[in-house]
């Protein structure tokens, strides 16, 4: 069989769907990654895979409708001439133009993967209501062309159905994000250090980056020993963190350090995996912080509370709640021995339910393949 898929970020098809396509591939398919290339040396890890890299002018942020269909009508050309027996798309452009060109190109199979809402579905009135609407029927038009509609959490597969984005009828399934490969990702013991509190994030309001910040200032009042980690880029946008609130964070003890190359060293020194975020699809930063062993804060948001075994592997808190996300810190500077027992609980809840391989099972269950 022939399997295009299309993603809105070049990298996004090694990082988070490499696994996939080497499962498909290894399962005797021909298959295609369409993206922008937004690195060079995408195409070239791709051929490596025995992947074909097709580049496709998708620009995954803002909305300029020029730009939009111009895309739509390249997808549709690019799907004409390599003729796929089947399409999936991830990401909100992608599974919008991908979906519709896929149908228009007269691909028999469509699939997409919602791997989360996004800043469009962070508020329903105002100026962003008005996005809303418009991204409610973009969605509705793009997946009345799938013939499985795929979601990481079962919340945004009931509020698609809910919000009559797909019919109740609509073949959906809910996939456990996108899996976390447990052999990139390994186990290590926690450190017997002072305790260090890790979040991994694009500094936007919504990750839930100001909570972590002003939590982690108190507690390091309290407690000056703890450490407190920020990773991440200075994500530009009107959802962005100010320069200035950064700096008032670094000096009060909060150390940014900006993007790192490999997260996987900053999961081994930490202690505590905190993500404090709005709404995710399934936060991947997370499940590499349980596949590493450490035990994790988040919210009750959607998405996040898919991670947390309440007092197992964590602690779950309200939404934009400093006060119980620093409570819930505190715990793991005040019982220690929390620390070694709840990320081992961690790990073995990745393996149970986030292993790669069982998710991508799944994905392609769902595709026929």
């Amino acid at each position: 069989m022939k399997i295009a898929v299309i993603g809105g970020y070049g990298p996004s098809l090694l990082n988070f769907r490499g696994p996939m396509l080497r499962a498909m591939k290894d399962a005797g398919n021909d298959v295609y990654g369409i993206a922008p290339t937004d690195s060079p040396d995408v195409p070239e890890k791709l051929a490596k895979m025995g992947i074909k890299f097709i580049e496709a002018p998708i620009k995954r942020k803002g909305m300029n409708p020029a730009k939009d269909l111009a895309a739509l009508f390249a997808l549709i050309k690019i799907l004409k001439e390599i003729k796929p027996d089947a399409v999936i798309s991830y990401t909100i452009k992608p599974v919008i133009y991908g979906s519709i060109a896929a149908k228009l190109a007269g691909v028999k199979k469509i699939y997409s993967i919602i791997t989360g809402l996004g800043y469009a579905f962070g508020q329903t009135s105002g100026k962003r209501g008005l996005l809303f609407k418009l991204v409610k029927n973009m969605y509705r038009v793009g997946l009345a062309c799938n013939n499985t509609v795929m979601f990481q959490n079962p919340d945004d597969q009931d509020l698609f159905k809910t919000l009559n984005i797909i019919p109740q009828n609509k073949s959906t399934i809910v996939t456990n994000g996108s899996g976390i490969d447990l052999t990139h990702y390994t186990s290590s013991p926690v450190p017997q250090t002072a305790p260090v509190f890790l979040c991994i994030s694009r500094l936007l309001k919504e990750k839930g980056v100001r909570e972590f910040a002003e939590a982690s200032l108190r507690l390091k009042k309290k407690y000056p020993q703890a450490s407190f980690r920020l990773v991440g880029p200075h994500d530009h946008g009107p959802d962005s963190i100010s320069d200035d609130l950064i700096a008032t964070w670094q000096n009060g003890g909060v150390e940014s350090i900006g993007p790192v190359d490999d997260v996987r060293e900053e999961l081994k020194n930490c202690s505590v995996y905190v993500l404090p975020s709005y709404r995710e699809g399934t936060p991947r930063s997370v499940l590499e912080a349980m596949a590493t062993g450490r035990p994790i804060v988040t919210t009750n948001a959607t998405g996040c509370r898919e991670t947390v075994v309440e007092e197992k592997n964590g602690f779950m808190v309200p939404v934009r709640d400093i006060f119980a996300l620093e409570s819930a810190m505190e715990k793991f500077i005040l019982q220690p021995e929390l620390l070694q027992q709840m990320g081992t609980a961690s790990l073995e809840y990745a393996e149970q339910k986030f292993d790669v391989n069982k998710v991508n099972a799944t994905i392609m269950k769902a595709m026929g393949l």
